[in-house]
């Protein structure tokens, strides 16, 4: 049974990956997971300097998922390549990384830092505000889509991957102005804008007011996302949203995604990566399906 497979030319041991945000840098989940199983560790988001993120209250559930305005928190990118990336190695893990900014500058920054750091990937995560544009985010205009992936695969020596909004009209009109800006692959979804109300309180209950919404309540949104852009575009998927179990991950495999990153179940079952791989495996057996190539975009 063959579980390899690539993305931009990178070969990984299997398609189960992580989703940024939901598993740090693998240290607090190694008691239950062996990350160099994983077919590769996508880490928290780093930015070029410290950012303390949201304030509490900053995550909420919400029926079929969560709601998180965690706001990017992380340590910043000196400490992320002393501390996180030679753990990683240590592990034999293959690694994924998330990189943040608020200008496009501070993108470069990160990706220029990253240049000769034993990384295989870097996951660029366009949904961030951006400031010089009053907070929208990168993602939802497809011309600042273009533009920071343009200059982001300018000074990248890794393959880039854009980490697409879902919360756009088209988002095949996304995927398209990443892969003319140069991109090498794409990452989707991103989590879909949700808000919460205490009505006994009569309160917001996060303090963001609006967070990101992700678990099972947004898989159907996935795979219909994620199967549009596969027929858009001729760029691999690394497919989120949801996954919580091996059936999930075919799923979104079978729409047109080549790995699988699984996030929100991390929080609820610490072995979740884990049960994916195995769930996955066990339906390869059923079907007598020898590669998991056969999958990918199959319907």
């Amino acid at each position: 049974m063959n579980l390899e497979v690539r993305v931009a030319g990178v070969p990984f041991k299997n398609p189960v990956t992580t989703a940024s945000g939901t598993f740090g840098s693998g240290a607090e989940y190694e008691e239950f997971v062996d990350l160099s199983a994983l077919g590769a560790v996508t880490t928290k988001g780093v930015a070029n300097v410290p950012w303390e993120g949201n304030p509490a209250p900053r995550v909420a559930e919400t029926y079929g998922g969560m709601l998180n305005a965690v706001g990017l928190q992380n340590p910043g990118i000196e400490l992320f390549c002393q501390r996180d990336i030679p753990h990683l190695k240590e592990k034999n893990a293959s690694i994924i990384v998330n990189v943040c900014g608020k200008t496009v500058e501070d993108y470069v920054e990160v990706v220029e830092r990253l240049g000769d750091e034993p990384v295989d990937l870097l996951e660029i995560n366009v949904s961030c505000p951006n400031v010089k544009a009053g907070g929208l985010a990168f993602g939802q205009n497809p011309d600042a889509l273009y533009g920071i992936t343009k200059a982001v695969k300018a000074k990248a020596k890794q393959p880039i991957v854009m980490k697409l909004s879902p919360n756009v009209t088209d988002i095949t009109e996304m995927a398209k102005a990443a892969e003319a800006g140069g991109s090498d692959a794409l990452s989707l979804i991103n989590t879909l804008t949700g808000m919460k109300i205490d009505i006994h309180k009569k309160l917001f209950v996060l303090a963001n007011q609006t967070g990101g919404l992700s678990g099972p309540a947004i898989k159907p949104v996935a795979v219909r996302m994620i199967y549009q852009v596969h027929k858009a575009c001729r760029l691999p998927i690394i497919g989120m949203g949801g996954v919580m179990t091996g059936e999930d991950a075919v799923e979104l495999m079978m729409a047109g995604a080549t790995m699988v990153s699984v996030g929100t179940a991390n929080f609820h079952n610490p072995r979740a990566t884990m049960d994916v791989l195995q769930g996955m495996k066990d339906y390869m057996a059923q079907y007598h399906i020898e590669d998991v190539n056969e999958i990918i975009g199959c319907i």
